[in-house]
């Protein structure tokens, strides 16, 4: 079953509205379009009780002709357009490297994860937010090793536009 976001889930995205936690957030950024036990399968399988209850909020919703109810095309935001298409955008990986900043620092060394955060958000293009984003896979190198960074970065390079180069070594 493929899911796709609900009007409410398109306003909870838009800059300034901020009600779900922030893995509630990076899912719903990568929701439209995408199987259902793939979203399940994210955040190590705790994504299984996120998708229910942005479900049962009214948040998510499975395709289908149901989705008649939903604002004309025109009213809804460029980035939700092309409800088919993977989401891939600078604020999908921006989103994408919050948590990981959150998952990897935060806990381990609060500062570092403050300074990230400030950092990610203060990268106002493209280049800046690939050079937070290098900087964050080298500490998570030195903390969970070469693999997982490069996990990390692998799935980063999925989530930027096309146009974007991954990020190299």
């Amino acid at each position: 079953m493929m899911l796709h976001k609900t009007e409410k889930a398109r306003h909870e995205l838009m800059p300034g509205v901020r009600s779900l936690s922030l893995r509630e957030r990076s899912l719903l950024l990568l929701a439209d379009g995408k199987p259902l036990q793939e979203l399940q399968a994210m955040y190590h399988g705790v994504g299984r009780q996120i998708v229910d209850d942005l479900m049962r909020a009214g948040y998510l919703r499975p395709a289908g002709p149901e989705l008649s109810d939903q604002a004309p095309a025109a009213a809804m935001p460029s980035m939700v357009l092309a409800p088919h298409a993977p989401l891939r955008s600078l604020a999908g990986t921006r989103m994408y490297l919050f948590d990981i900043c959150e998952r990897m620092f935060a806990r381990r060394n609060p500062q570092l994860a403050t300074q990230y955060h400030a950092a990610l958000r203060d990268a106002r293009d493209r280049w800046s937010m690939l050079d937070v984003g290098e900087a964050m896979l080298e500490e998570v190198g030195y903390l969970a090793g070469a693999e997982r960074a490069e996990a990390i970065r692998e799935r980063m390079a999925q989530l930027l536009p096309q146009e974007a180069p991954a990020l190299s070594h």
